[in-house]
């Protein structure tokens, strides 16, 4: 079994909050993740129940409501949910506290004041609101347009593939209030879903995480204040890309936790499996197999913990964070599902994500891990 790492980056405190997280996971989303599959929503109830132990944005200071926990909380959260079977389905669940660290860093004393403690308690779910339709994550090619009217902006345009959109009471919203000025033409803007003009579009189906609800936003003539910029006008392409180190670090947290798991019933079932008079796993070349993905789960592992230490040092690695997230998801997709030897029933009754039909293409698989 491959257990999570021991490296110094991970304290007795630490240790203790993966344990509650644990607990949680198994107590709150396991149970009702198939009926949350079949509603395409998670209730909110959950995340009311997980604020309560803070277990959202457990980096937050308590000045603003959170916990106080670190960075490494953080990525304990997406570990646990790559780990959790169910937490295949549930989007970005838990993770959806990430978006408050842009508040954090640049937002105004009363905008802390305001949102960031009803987050970390569950009373408002986060999402940002940047992928457009004819531009994908190009946020330089957005289309959305924040135009000013006195002391106002009046927004217009449509967002696609928003995770957390249908539940989200706040999104943060990426806007051009400037077409000629490029990247720094580009504004946050801080917009309640309950804003005259901001319209839910469909709840969006999607092969995998089924319970994690994923929408198209449209926004019709919405007025919101000049007081709900993010940030500096112009700014936003720093505001969003500044937490991007940490994000990409969050992706690589979960695709490992989703390897570890995936190895562990892997293994488990093939001591159990029979065919020609012994076990699977005592054929010479599944035993090669498996340790060629164990030796890649611990390699990932150990650059991984590499990526995270630097960044608490600190360091900027964008390309060190985002290859090492990139290749735990394909190392998911090639060596472990491929082979269906991780399935609806060895894993507690609940569908991984990243699993596809045998006969499914390298290219096709190498296309979801983008």
């Amino acid at each position: 079994m491959v257990e999570a790492s021991t490296s110094s980056i991970y304290g007795t405190e630490h240790e203790a909050f993966r344990e509650t997280l644990r607990r949680f996971l198994e107590r709150e989303l396991t149970p009702n993740i198939e009926a949350w599959e079949r509603e395409g929503l998670i209730a909110r109830s959950f995340w009311r129940r997980a604020g309560e132990l803070g277990l959202i944005a457990p980096g937050m200071p308590e000045e603003y409501g959170g916990p106080g926990g670190d960075f490494v909380h953080q990525l304990i959260v997406s570990e646990e949910l790559g780990r959790c079977a169910a937490g295949a389905s549930a989007g970005v669940a838990l993770e959806s506290g990430l978006p408050a660290f842009h508040i954090l860093n640049f937002g105004t004393e009363e905008q802390k004041r305001l949102y960031l403690p009803k987050v970390c308690s569950g009373e408002i779910i986060l999402t940002v609101a940047m992928t457009e339709p004819h531009c994908g994550s190009d946020l330089q090619a957005i289309t959305t347009t924040a135009v000013r009217d006195g002391d106002d902006y009046i927004i217009n345009g449509s967002k696609i593939y928003i995770s957390g959109g249908i539940n989200a009471d706040l999104a943060l919203v990426a806007a051009k209030t400037d077409a000629r000025a490029g990247a720094k033409g580009i504004s946050v803007f801080l917009v309640e879903s309950a804003r005259e003009g901001y319209v839910r579009g469909r709840n969006l189906h999607k092969m995998g995480m089924k319970a994690g609800d994923t929408a198209e936003l449209f926004f019709k003539d919405l007025r919101m204040p000049a007081s709900s910029l993010l940030g500096a006008p112009g700014a936003g392409f720093a505001v969003l890309m500044k937490e991007l180190p940490k994000e990409r670090l969050t992706i690589a947290a979960r695709a490992l936790g989703a390897a570890e798991l995936a190895f562990s019933l892997t293994l488990a079932f093939v001591k159990e499996r029979k065919a020609f008079g012994q076990r699977i796993f005592d054929f010479q070349n599944s035993q090669f197999v498996l340790a060629e993905m164990h030796t890649e789960i611990a390699y990932g592992r150990a650059f991984y913990d590499d990526c995270v230490a630097r960044v608490l040092r600190g360091e900027k690695v964008i390309v060190a964070a985002h290859g090492n997230s990139l290749r735990a998801l394909i190392m998911v997709l090639e060596r472990l599902s491929p082979k269906e030897i991780v399935s609806r029933e060895i894993a507690t009754g609940v569908p991984l994500i990243y699993r596809l039909n045998a006969d499914s293409t390298v290219a096709e698989k190498k296309d979801l891990a983008a």
